[in-house]
């Protein structure tokens, strides 16, 4: 008997895709064409084959989310819990379909972005650099590994591993420099993608934010690349500014917004980071002391090393640096630092050096996730140095504890500690309404001062034919500054719009108004003068320790 097909929808070829694609009405927007993307593809998401354990108990809060507190035995139940990876089948199809329009586009972004940055990053004469063509090839980008899990907002989050390893042709020019040519382009890391909020309207899903958790691997193989001088600083140099560029719009705790709702509503959209990790460096041990099984060491220390560690999260500059153990080859540091986190899949880098009076010499690196840190359950641990892909027999001690931000400010009233982040105040700068003005004069954005911090949103300008109001622009940014102790009588949050450098109207948020809110946030449309509106939101979160 021939056996039955199980009960369910078949799943889609890369031609109904495609001729999906290619059937679409006329002036079809991307809002509906995603929406029909949607209605092929949204049954073969496996959205709960998530481990109800996993739904809920360390979510990235959202500033209208109510908070539950946890335990260490929940967090260990969080970290652990998958829903188990998932084929990318169906995206595979759908960017190999896209490819060629996102090559376009693509070339298009990486010239408008890139080319300003030479200029301002770039010394002489590598400042003159700008793209004579942009070719990406023909072999798309790959995803594998999908995981997706809920949110405690109701938003849906896919984490993924990207690779490509394409073919191209990307030629550089400028003044004073060879011609350079780039031949092929290897990136790889793991992608986090948060659709929320999730809507009863097409199409269904208000925004995608889409980050890489950790900086991604790059490198680029240059056409006759033995015959051009100086080759590896050029490289360099290149590689620098499209990191620099890739870390400031999509490394956590960075997210690159895709509005797929044009009126989505930013407050559902951005996520707080979800707690603090306080890592403790303990010690060091045989830091330059020759082992026959180990005896890079002799290589990498010529005499007894003077060590000092930096750290960073997820590649953020700048990095912390513990103090410099001098003449040492098992140095004890026993130093603490406070590091925000945005998803614990983050990457903790230690890197160990030799301080050395003409350059310090590297030591080793050392990696360990901010879920593996934690899993330890602040029990010490040992790391391998790692030294251009080879094995030390350095090991670095580490520890760490985990406190998670809540909506309590009991944490940040009280003494103050400037080595510790006890609290976070996020402002949120949505958009604004009813700018005055004539529209082709108008440059509006948005300051935020508070004490001694300040920020300010892009500049935005009318774009004939585009399709932001510039009378009703959209920011969607937000501000996040650590707290190191008591808010008590501290000063207001003032936000104030501005045409150009001319504030036009500005309105003062007591801090004793947040803490009054509801979840010790306020989301509110605020007037500034004129009839003139910021939409905005001051968000206050105090820290409680995971025991």
């Amino acid at each position: 008997m021939p056996r039955q097909r199980a009960l369910g929808p078949r799943s889609p070829s890369s031609c109904s895709l495609f001729a999906l694609l290619c059937t679409a009405r006329p002036g079809l927007g991307i809002y509906d064409t995603f929406a029909q993307l949607v209605a092929v593809y949204l049954p073969y998401f496996n959205f709960f084959k998530v481990d109800s354990a996993s739904c809920g108990l360390f979510p990235s809060y959202g500033p209208l989310v109510s908070h539950t507190s946890h335990t260490m035995a929940s967090l260990v139940e969080t970290l652990t819990a998958s829903g188990g990876p998932e084929s990318a089948g169906f995206l595979n199809d759908l960017v190999g379909h896209l490819w060629p329009n996102i090559c376009v586009a693509g070339g298009a972004m990486i010239k408008q972005i890139a080319e300003p940055m030479f200029a301002q990053m770039l010394p002489a004469p590598l400042n003159t650099l700008h793209f004579a063509k942009i070719d990406l090839g023909v072999q798309p980008m790959t995803f594998s590994n999908v995981d997706v899990h809920k949110v405690d907002n109701g938003g849906i989050k896919l984490d993924l591993d990207v690779n490509w390893d394409g073919s191209c042709d990307i030629e550089m020019d400028g003044k004073m420099i060879p011609k350079v040519g780039v031949e092929h382009v290897k990136l790889s890391g793991r992608l986090s993608i948060l659709l929320c909020p999730i809507t009863n309207v097409i199409p269904l899903i208000g925004a995608a934010q889409v980050s890489f958790i950790n900086p991604p691997y790059l490198k680029f193989n240059y056409t006759d690349g033995a015959n051009i001088a100086n080759l590896g600083f050029i490289d360099s140099c290149v590689r620098k500014v499209v990191q620099s560029i890739i870390a400031g719009m999509a490394v956590l705790p960075n997210r690159f917004l895709v509005k797929l709702d044009p009126f989505n509503d930013y407050f559902k959209t951005y996520q707080l980071p979800v707690g603090v990790v306080r890592l403790t460096i303990e010690s060091g041990s045989n830091f330059g002391e020759e082992l026959k099984s180990k005896n890079i060491f002799k290589k990498l220390v010529h005499d007894v090393p003077d060590c000092y560690v930096t750290t960073s999260l997820s590649g953020e500059t700048p990095g912390w640096k513990t103090a410099t153990v001098k003449d040492n080859h098992h140095p004890e540091w026993n130093e603490t630092r406070d590091f925000i986190v945005s998803d614990h899949d983050q990457l903790l880098a230690l890197d160990v050096k030799d301080s050395d009076t003409a350059s310090d010499d590297d030591i080793g690196l050392a990696t360990i996730t901010v879920k593996n840190l934690l899993l330890a359950h602040g029990q010490k641990q040992d790391l391998t140095l790692m030294h251009k892909g080879e094995e030390t027999a350095g090991k670095l001690t580490v520890s760490g504890k985990y406190y998670q931000f809540i909506p309590d400010a009991t944490s940040i009233i009280g003494e103050e500690n400037p080595a510790e982040i006890k609290g976070l105040l996020a402002v949120l700068v949505a958009a604004v309404k009813n700018l005055k003005g004539a529209r082709e004069q108008l440059k509006p954005s948005v300051a935020i001062t508070w004490g001694a911090h300040k920020f300010q949103t892009v500049v935005k300008c009318d774009v004939p034919g585009g399709a932001e109001d510039i009378q009703n622009p959209h920011f969607d940014n937000t501000f996040r500054i650590p707290l190191s102790g008591s808010i008590e009588g501290a000063a207001p949050v003032r936000i104030a719009l501005m045409d150009g450098k001319n504030e036009i109207g500005a309105v003062e948020v007591p801090l004793e108004e947040v803490l009054a809110s509801e979840n010790l946030a306020l989301l509110k449309e605020f007037d500034v003068g004129n009839g003139q509106i910021v939409k905005a939101g001051v968000v206050i979160r105090g820290t409680k320790l995971v025991e």
